[in-house]
């Protein structure tokens, strides 16, 4: 040890069993401040950011990252644990609890000069005879579908170790699950106060997309004519974009029939001038301009179809469907919302809570009720509980 005082004469260094004995001091303190938190009956932890932000929260994944852990060996655990959470959506808190148990055990054997390796080799039998008899109880889901009472079960029981339990019930409740997509194409919508619904609808629609790019001109003009020539050419240019969708919508429309007519909403990711708002507003075509990137491909996943660039390209097979879209005034914010479209494929979902606290608590606790009804219908087995009578004996 006599080299590492040579390289860092600030270093610390332990030997041993004195080694071991401060990693075990630090899953201890994981054990301590996480093993509260286990169960529906589990309390709530408040952590203080340095900026003086305030979260609320017994989410172990949560927590995990939160928190500032400074300590190698606690941090490796803490990683461990949320790596679980990532793949599995639930069993932080289980994982860091379990891990400082298993160091606990092994202080005692250490203690009576049994060696580490012996120790690891045992726990990698009882991994093993773990995975067995997981493999031997599970459940296995026959149908492509399962059961929705499966689901409600198992979504149900991920939402009571992180919400209350009216609340997690709730929330538990799904209507019709036949598929759940990646969860990257779920986004969340939080907004706390009433709900105001604006005119501004449209039924059984035509869901048109444009994706410019912004497109840099190096002309320049020297006199008042050629500007009035560039302001005309390019007024004219813009009016032959917008006739084009305007044709599109009639021959679309027209063609479909019914009584009414389906409507016609074109989703814009740059802006629409006045003038153009103008021209479709005659013609009963809802225009939405500067929509995020993000939301223009969460639309052609949602309503089919697929986002142009060019208006010379426009066919009727790029059209996506859905069956109402209308305008929300959320807050002081205003929102449009695109609903009954057929299999879609990015889905939003709106939240509403009285404070952020409570909305963040829900936001994670859908996002590991989602994943574990993905890993369900992918695995397509189930394990039920069979630890708590060897863990709690009566």
């Amino acid at each position: 040890m006599a080299s590492i005082s040579v390289l860092n004469p600030k270093a610390e260094f332990a030997k041993s069993q004195h080694a071991f004995n401060i990693n075990l001091a630090a899953a201890r303190g994981l054990f301590q401040v996480l093993k509260t938190n286990l169960g529906p009956k589990g309390t709530m932890k408040m952590l203080v950011s340095g900026a003086g932000d305030i979260k609320i929260t017994k989410d172990g994944n949560v927590l995990l990252h939160e928190m500032q852990i400074q300590h190698p060996t606690a941090s490796l655990i803490a990683r461990v644990a949320t790596a679980q959470d990532d793949m599995t959506g639930d069993g932080t808190t289980s994982n860091v609890l379990l891990i400082a148990e298993l160091l606990k055990q092994a202080d005692s054997h250490t203690s009576e000069g049994l060696h580490p390796r012996l120790i690891t080799e045992g726990f990698e039998i009882a991994r093993n005879k773990c995975l067995e008899i997981l493999s031997n109880c599970r459940i296995d889901i026959e149908s492509e579908m399962p059961d929705k009472s499966i689901l409600l079960s198992v979504v149900g029981t991920s939402l009571r170790t992180k919400l209350h339990a009216d609340l997690a019930n709730l929330l538990t409740g799904v209507r019709e699950l036949t598929w759940i997509p990646p969860l990257s194409r779920v986004s969340f919508l939080t907004m706390g106060g009433d709900i105001l619904i604006c005119p501004s609808e449209r039924t059984s629609v035509c869901v048109f997309s444009l994706f410019f790019r912004e497109v840099n001109s190096s002309f320049f003009y020297k006199t008042a004519e050629e500007r009035s020539s560039l302001v005309k050419s390019e007024r004219e240019f813009i009016d032959m974009r917008v006739q084009k969708v305007i044709d599109l919508k009639n021959k679309v429309c027209d063609a479909a029939g019914g009584d009414p007519k389906p409507g016609f909403v074109v989703i814009n990711q740059k802006g629409i001038d006045p003038f153009a708002l103008d021209a479709f507003a005659r013609e009963g075509i809802l225009a939405l301009r500067r929509a995020k990137r993000r939301n223009m491909e969460r639309v052609a996943l949602a309503c089919g179809g697929y986002a142009l660039n060019s208006v010379e390209d426009m066919t009727p097979d790029c059209l996506g469907h859905a069956g109402l879209v209308y305008e929300y005034i959320l807050g002081e914010e205003k929102f449009t919302f695109v609903e009954e479209c057929k299999n879609p494929r990015s889905v939003t979902l709106l939240m509403k809570g009285p404070n952020k606290h409570t909305l963040t608590q829900i936001k994670d606790a859908i996002n590991d009720g989602l994943r574990a009804a993905k890993n369900t219908l992918e695995d397509g087995n189930i394990s039920p509980f069979i630890l708590h009578n060897v863990c709690c004996p009566s």
